[in-house]
């Protein structure tokens, strides 16, 4: 059983402090081919469409397109503020390895 992605209150704050809702916008986390490790992320702002999962919470949306959900089975959604930078992370476990950066991985 695949079971949706879960959003932490920080990415969902973190959206909520960039005005992605005042702005019609989502968070869209996709799956793409390619990346040192064979499947990279995709995180960028963008209008939900219609075969989008949408997960909300604090007024704003996070989505994922449906050929991406079975990649981001019961994965973590989440926001880091680091010393080397801000960026939202994804906690995967349906992912055998990944690069140094986070944004690549391999099943």
């Amino acid at each position: 059983m695949q079971l949706p992605p879960k959003v932490t209150d920080r990415a969902f704050e973190r959206l909520a402090e960039i005005g992605a809702a005042d702005q019609g916008q989502a968070l869209r986390v996709a799956v793409e081919g390619g990346g040192c490790s064979g499947f990279q992320y995709e995180i960028a702002l963008d209008d939900p469409k219609d075969d989008d999962l949408v997960l909300e919470g604090a007024g704003q949306k996070v989505v994922v397109d449906s050929i991406s959900l079975p990649f981001l089975s019961n994965a973590v959604i989440d926001f880091s503020e680091e010393l080397i930078g801000a960026r939202f992370i994804i906690d995967n476990p349906n992912a055998t390895s990944s690069c140094g950066c986070g944004t690549s991985f391999s099943m």
